[in-house]
């Protein structure tokens, strides 16, 4: 086709659609074969996985490419503007080539679910675990506008008590919280720090349904030393089954701190019962309305019965209350005391909650918690106790 002095070319539509219209040199477009490349006849797929083709491919459009940088750079040469123009637009695709494909990634759940920032300190003179929340980074979104209402849930395994779990307060509209709250666990023992694991939960709170979990993370306690704060920054995972298969007979069903105390010049046991903590919620409410009762046994005459107020509505009841069983020191020996804890129920009978022992037939804390007792005369001891859903002595309420 001849084309005239002073007409512009014309370009068919065959030779547009085929080439990328952009500023600068005129770029190789890939072609539909690169993306869906087809072997040769006579070669099997198992070959290379197709490699020798793309190379091959990848060969042609290198060659292909050399061969259009150089006639730009002839063409450069001729008009600086458009060289300038030539750069700008390969420098563009050199960054759109380095920019990485988010999607293209495969992420786990530890990092969609977000981390969370926390520190533990066993307070080993007061029996008690502090547990501070600081923050949270990255949590999942819960809701619809993208965000989450988060907190923090803490559970203390194993234990199933309802008083066993502690919670920060709630934060709405963000996947980045930042609490600063210290939750505390009382009566926390040495055994506890061996055989126990601390479940820090994070949950999306939701007013009109179900609140959401959104992931958790857990710690032995074992891991902690006595007096010393640990730091902690961990992924929170998927939620982990909880072991079930644990010995129903020693359930435990909260804690009571008991101090005992032989006064010499009154020839007494003084019998402290200051607190409870962690109680198992007996009634529909999700609490207990609890009471402490204490027997000194043997009890032939009947008349070591001695009971505390009644609490209404918690399970962390302080009770801080004394009762003095006469005595001589020298039975003190043949003697055991047990202490039960009741829920109170008006109209229908009282439901136990836990029970547990001290005296020379114990063992463990309850067995130590006696003999200071014995060997420490006019001094006060305190100690906490677990209580289990035994009931002692087959007593009846």
């Amino acid at each position: 086709m001849t084309q005239r002095k002073g007409e512009k070319p014309t370009i068919s539509i065959q030779e547009h659609m085929a080439i990328d219209v952009c500023p600068g040199p005129i770029q190789p477009i890939k072609q539909i074969s690169d993306y869906f490349p087809r072997y040769p006849r006579g070669l099997p797929p198992s070959v290379g996985h197709a490699g020798p083709l793309r190379s091959a491919l990848s060969t042609s459009s290198a060659t292909a490419s050399a061969t259009a940088v150089a006639e730009s750079d002839r063409s450069n040469e001729d008009n600086p503007d458009r060289a300038c123009a030539g750069a700008s637009a390969s420098s563009q695709t050199t960054r759109r080539d380095e920019e990485p494909d988010v999607e293209g990634y495969d992420s786990d759940d530890s990092t969609t679910l977000g981390t969370l920032e926390f520190s533990l300190l066993y307070d080993q003179e007061n029996n008690a675990l502090h547990c501070t929340i600081n923050k949270a980074k990255g949590l999942k979104p819960m809701d619809h506008n993208g965000l989450s209402d988060p907190y923090v849930k803490l559970h203390l395994l194993p234990g199933a008590s309802k008083a066993n779990k502690l919670r920060t307060k709630t934060l709405h509209n963000t996947l980045n919280p930042v609490w600063s709250e210290t939750l505390t666990y009382y009566g926390i023992t040495d055994e506890d720090m061996v055989r126990k694991t601390l479940r820090i939960s994070v949950c999306d709170e939701d007013k009109f349904r179900h609140n959401e979990f959104i992931g958790e993370t857990r710690i032995p306690l074992k891991k902690l030393k006595p007096n010393q704060m640990k730091n902690f920054n961990n992924c929170l995972e998927k939620q982990l089954p909880v072991n079930k298969t644990e010995d129903k007979s020693l359930e435990e069903r909260g804690r009571i701190m008991i101090s005992l105390k032989y006064n010499t010049q009154k020839s007494c046991l003084v019998v402290g019962i200051i607190r409870c903590a962690h109680l198992a919620a007996m009634d529909a409410n999700g609490f207990s309305d609890p009471y402490v009762k204490t027997y000194l046994k043997p009890d032939e005459n009947k008349k070591s019965k001695h009971k505390t107020a009644v609490k209404k509505k918690t399970l962390n009841p302080e009770f801080n209350e004394e009762f003095c069983y006469d005595i001589k020191y020298a039975d003190l020996t043949k003697k055991t005391l047990e202490v039960t804890v009741w829920d109170y129920d008006i109209g229908k009978s009282n439901d136990f909650i836990g029970g547990v022992s001290l005296g020379i037939n114990a063992n463990g804390e309850r067995l130590k918690h006696w003999f200071d007792c014995l060997k420490n005369k006019d001094k006060k001891i305190e100690r906490w106790h677990t209580l289990t859903n035994e009931l002692p002595g087959s007593l009846n309420d």
